[in-house]
């Protein structure tokens, strides 16, 4: 996997166009003058989450003892599960804020942005190619700066495409992101059976 796969591939697992909607509304009772510093704090966060897991993710997998087989077999169900709901979108679970309180760390910078698709998908490259973690930095800041302009311009955005033009790019990504779990599916099923036939 090449630095602009990785950083394509988790800038579609961050899904900024499907979380312009759910932010505008958590924000809502927020006062517009404290709405972008809120969501670069959060951003922020969650870029912290996502390169903590990447630069810890090779000794939390040795420490838990999981092989990269079952990680990509996991990770790529996750995702796909993921991609299905950005495709055929349910929006029966959402997630708030009591009353009037300021978002903190939960809903937006995680799991929002930083849940358990992107932590897995860190976990894997970490693992599978750990010589390269400059590389994986590199796209970790790149797809977290692109989805956060994104989500900063989230009412423009939402106001220039209309509801029609933002479930119409969230399907395209989750178009994508079949993909690539079907990928990786795919390369966990074949790392599973290479480690069976060496033993």
């Amino acid at each position: 996997m090449t630095l602009f796969t990785a950083a394509a591939t988790l800038l579609l697992i961050l899904d900024p166009f499907g979380n312009i909607v759910i932010f505008n509304a958590i924000l809502a009772k927020v006062p517009p003058e404290r709405r972008r510093r809120v969501l670069l704090r959060e951003t922020l966060i969650a870029y912290g989450l996502l390169m903590g897991f990447l630069l810890l993710g090779a000794q939390l997998l040795a420490f838990l003892g999981l092989q990269q087989s079952s990680l990509s077999l996991a990770g790529g169900i996750l995702l796909f599960l993921i991609a299905i709901g950005m495709v055929f979108p349910n929006r029966a679970v959402q997630f708030g804020t009591d009353g009037d309180e300021e978002p903190f760390i939960v809903p937006l910078a995680t799991p929002m942005i930083a849940g358990p698709s992107g932590i897995a998908f860190l976990l894997l490259l970490a693992s599978k190619e750990p010589g390269r973690l400059p590389e994986w930095i590199i796209a970790v800041t790149v797809a977290s700066a692109i989805s956060t302009a994104i989500l900063i311009a989230g009412e423009r955005i939402a106001r220039m495409l209309g509801s029609r033009g933002m479930r119409a790019a969230e399907k395209l990504m989750g178009m994508l992101l079949i993909l690539v779990a079907v990928q990786m599916i795919t390369d966990g099923i074949s790392l599973y059976w290479h480690d069976l036939m060496m033993k």
